[in-house]
Order: structure tokens, then C-alpha cells, then sequence
């Protein structure tokens, strides 16, 4: 990691801790793991990979990410407690690189309705919190939550404590998504003028996007200084959620013209990593979003197709190569050989080992049979759909559905429930209603269904469909996705891969606590 070029952005990836803030975004150990290698291989600087104290499935995720990561600093947030830090400590330590993040609210709101502390008693907070950090961690972070809503003057004597002891990275939250990029550079530039130690640490910006401003203002913030953007692949977080990675690198680099500096990023990576993060956590990327939106580098219009036949400069500022998009879309059919599905398979970043590559190889040819033309969308779905069903104790064997105008609407389900296949049918109101209550008849359980989407992975009527269905049981909330040509059966597949990630969730569950 460079950190002396003065025209360098690090980029922090908090996708894995703010992200997954984001309602019904909760990802297990498996899926954050896959998420934190494509970070890595993306080549974002810094990974921030959770809350360690805030569960055993955290700390457990932290740690198994710090193991893992080959290239990136590992992250883990806390709050100013000695518990947090040691936590933050402990989960990291495997790590090659690692990060203690901790923070505490500075705002006259937050310090007396939510801390109920005075000033007084937060600037010796962070006095304490970050030197007790700095002790266990060379890398130590310092955030003052609600920042755009505090005090110049007592923001500024808390930045000071901050730096004097120990931390590196100073990082000036927009919290709550409400400032304005005029006045948040204005907020930086006063910060680099009226600290006298600013220039031992590096200013850092996290800002949310409740107006829509939250690109925009880390933008403004590097062109005040700020030389670190915390953000989150496909802008995902709480509420309106965070700066989005792919805006801020692909900014950074397409008008490198009016904002000179420059990141890491491995800008060949980012739409193979959002479609990740888009089937891990069930939110799929609307068709508009810039960067990696379906509609992206998508024209309609004559006028702009005349333009981009002749010179696609006419009407596109980057190339749809530079984010990872393939030019090359048909390229496999159901005479298509083992080699070369592999090859196809490594292009768009899988690396599968034998008995892996031997199943989806396998459904690919299923998938072939049924659909003439297999596009990268179709590959990439039939893959993840493959690969989150692994050591699962109930799988997918068969459903018959009978349904219609005239009802009743019947599904007919097979399960392997732990190596025994049972059956069952069930009626109800319309054809998806009748396989959920198929399921809960085999498999007893009380999750409730809070979320049931679906979308076409490409066009035409043989196009496969991605459904997504999200379950709450006792405030455990988890996603599955399953896909197929056939929506009522990518449904039931969606609906197992919850339970089975619920029932995961129910062995793991625990207290928060330090889980060394």
C-alpha cells in the first residue's frame, strides 16, 4: 500500500460492516469470506470486515478474513470501550495488515441524547480509547460520529487528542447523510488549517447518502485533502446508504483531467464484485445505477446508437472493459467441452475446485438443454446458486406444480432432509404459497417470509430467474437465492437456502462479548 503519494486515495471498504447494516443484508461466514477475497482482489486498501465484539459470528468472520486477505490491511470497528478494542485486537491479529477503527459520537445531539456524557468526559474518552488501541495495534483509526454536526472548535480539540495519541487515520464521518459538499469541504480544509498536528494523519471521509450527496462529498473532500473515501461496493448501508466504491473510483479515474489523484482499484474487477455483493445479500442493482447498472452503457435512442456506432466516444465517458464488462456474450452451448467451460468460468473470476467445477459443469448442461443461448449473467447465476449449496442439511430433490385460474394450486416436493429423502404435497393460495407451505410441512419452522423477489437474469421467455426470499426468525434475518429456468423451482430452491442459512444462524447464535 502506497501512503506517501500525495495524489493516492486509499480506498476503505466498508461493505462487510456498513454494508451489511443495510436491512436484510446479513451475510454468513462463508459468504463475507467470498466477499473479502474479491475486496482483495479488486485491490481496495483497506477491508473493514466487521464488528468483532458485536457477536461470535462476527469476531469469527473478522478472523477468518484476516487469515485469508493476501494484500489488504484487515479492519475491524469498535467503540471506545476497552471490550471493543480487545476484540477489534484480537480478531485482526492474523493479519498480515490490520487496522483498530474506533470511534465515538462528538455532536452536541448524540453526546447528550444517546451518550449522555459531557464534552469533557468524550475528549478523555478519546484520549483513552485511542491509546489503549495504539498499545495493541501500530494502525489505529479514529472516527467522530455525527462529525458534519459538530462544534468546530471542540471537533478540532478532539481531532488533536485523537492524532497526539496514536492515531494515524483521522476519519470525519457525514453520519447521517446531511451535509452539502460546499460546506464539507469547507469542514476538511478548516481541519487541515486549525490542527496543529494534522499533518501527522491522514484525513479520511465516510459519508451516507439520505440527500444523495454522499459521492459528491467524498469527492469535495479529496479535493479539500481527504485522502481516504470509505464506501461500499453498490452503495449499500443503512438508510439510503454509503458512497458508492464503483462512483468513486471510476470518477477518480475518468476525470483524472479536473480531480488528479488516483487509487489502487483494479477498475477490470468492479462489476464481477458488485454482481457478488448483488446475489450475496439479495439487493439487486437498479437498471440506472452508474458504473455497473444494467443499463450502464446501454443505448436506445437512435441518435445515441448512430453516435456510439460511428465513435463510442460520442456517448460513452469509459468503456464497458474498464469496469469488467464482456464485449463477448454468447460463448458456450450445450456441445461446449469441460475445458473450455472452465476457462469461461476463470474469465469471470471463478476459480472452482474438481468436485465443484464437476457440478456446475454438470447443471450447465441441464441449464444448456433447456435454454438455447447461455449468456455470462446465466453462467454467473447457475455458479452461485452452486456454490451456496454445500454442506446443507436440507437440499432441493423435486416439485411438480399444478395451478391455473380454476385452482386449487398444488405443489408436489421432495426433499433430502439430513440423507433422507421425504415428500409431501400442499395447497394453497397460488402456486409459490402452496411450495413454501410444501416446505414448512417437511421441515417444520416458525420463520416468518419478509421478502420474496424475483428478476430475470437475461431476456427472452427461456431466460433463467434469480429469486431472492429473505427470512426473520426471533430478529435472525437471513437471504437465499436460488436460480433456474423454471421461477417456481428458483423460488424453492431461494426458500431452502434461507432455512439452511437460518439454521446455521440458530447453532451460532450467542451474546455480544469479547469472543477470543
Amino acid at each position: 500500500m502506497t501512503t506517501n503519494d500525495s495524489n493516492r486515495v486509499l480506498i476503505f471498504d466498508t461493505t462487510l460492516r456498513d454494508g451489511e447494516q443495510s436491512p436484510g443484508a446479513a451475510m454468513n461466514l462463508d459468504e463475507k469470506i467470498r466477499i473479502a477475497e474479491a475486496l482483495d482482489d479488486l485491490g481496495v486498501d483497506v477491508i473493514e470486515a466487521g464488528f468483532a465484539v458485536s457477536s461470535r459470528g462476527d469476531f469469527e468472520a473478522v478472523n477468518a478474513i484476516a487469515k485469508r486477505t493476501k494484500h489488504a490491511t484487515v479492519c475491524s470497528l469498535s467503540r471506545s470501550a476497552r471490550a471493543d478494542i480487545d476484540a477489534a485486537s484480537e480478531a485482526t491479529k492474523p493479519a498480515k495488515r490490520r487496522r483498530i477503527h474506533t470511534f465515538i459520537a462528538t455532536s452536541p445531539l448524540h453526546m447528550k441524547v444517546k451518550l449522555r456524557m459531557t464534552p469533557e468526559e468524550v475528549y478523555d474518552a478519546v484520549i483513552d480509547s485511542v491509546s489503549y488501541a495504539r498499545r495493541l495495534c501500530d494502525d489505529v483509526e479514529w472516527s467522530c460520529e455525527d462529525g458534519t454536526r459538530t462544534d468546530h472548535d471542540f471537533l478540532c480539540r478532539v481531532v488533536e487528542a485523537a492524532i497526539k495519541s496514536g492515531a494515524s487515520t483521522i476519519n470525519i464521518p457525514d453520519t447521517v447523510g446531511y451535509t452539502i459538499p460546499s460546506e464539507y469541504f469547507d469542514l476538511i480544509s478548516m481541519l487541515r488549517n486549525r490542527v496543529p498536528n494534522i499533518d501527522k494523519a491522514r484525513l479520511s471521509t465516510h459519508c451516507h447518502n439520505d440527500l444523495g450527496l454522499a459521492v459528491a462529498n467524498s469527492l469535495t473532500a479529496v479535493a479539500a485533502g481527504a485522502r481516504q473515501v470509505e464506501c461500499t461496493v453498490n452503495g449499500i448501508g443503512e438508510r439510503a446508504g454509503n458512497a458508492a466504491l464503483e462512483e468513486i473510483v471510476m470518477a477518480l479515474r475518468t476525470r483524472h483531467d479536473a480531480i488528479p489523484y488516483k487509487t489502487g482499484v483494479k477498475t477490470e474487477n468492479i462489476v464481477k464484485t458488485s454482481r457478488l455483493v448483488a446475489a450475496i445479500t439479495g439487493m439487486a442493482v437498479q437498471n440506472n445505477k452508474a458504473i455497473v447498472g444494467a443499463n450502464a452503457f446501454a443505448h436506445e435512442s437512435g441518435i445515441h446508437q448512430d453516435g456510439v456506432l460511428k465513435n463510442a466516444a460520442t456517448y460513452e465517458i469509459m468503456t464497458p472493459e474498464s469496469v469488467g464488462l464482456s464485449q463477448s456474450k454468447i460463448v458456450l452451448g450445450k456441445l461446449s467441452g469441460k475445458h473450455a467451460f472452465k476457462k469461461k468460468l476463470e474469465d469471470l473470476g471463478y476459480a472452482l475446485g474438481d468436485n465443484a467445477l464437476k457440478d456446475s459443469f454438470r447443471r450447465f448442461k441441464d441449464l444448456a438443454d433447456k435454454k438455447r443461448d447461455i449468456f455470462d449473467e446465466d453462467l454467473i447465476a447457475l455458479v452461485d446458486d452452486g456454490i451456496q449449496s454445500g454442506n446443507e442439511r436440507v437440499k432441493f430433490v423435486s416439485l411438480e406444480i399444478v395451478c391455473g385460474s380454476r385452482g386449487p394450486q398444488k405443489a408436489d416436493l421432495e426433499l433430502d432432509i439430513d440423507g433422507a429423502v421425504k415428500r409431501t404435497q400442499a395447497h394453497g393460495d397460488g402456486p409459490v404459497d402452496a411450495a413454501f407451505k410444501a416446505i414448512k410441512d417437511l421441515f417444520p419452522h416458525t420463520a416468518t417470509l419478509k421478502l420474496f423477489q424475483v428478476h430475470a437474469v437475461t431476456e427472452g421467455t427461456d431466460a433463467q430467474a434469480e429469486v431472492t426470499v429473505r427470512l426473520e426468525e426471533n430478529g435472525r434475518t437471513v437471504n437465499g437465492q436460488g436460480a433456474d429456468t423454471d421461477t417456481l423451482v428458483a423460488a424453492t430452491r431461494a426458500y431452502i437456502n434461507a432455512l439452511n442459512k437460518l439454521l446455521v444462524k440458530r447453532e451460532k447464535s450467542a451474546p455480544a462479548a469479547l469472543w477470543a
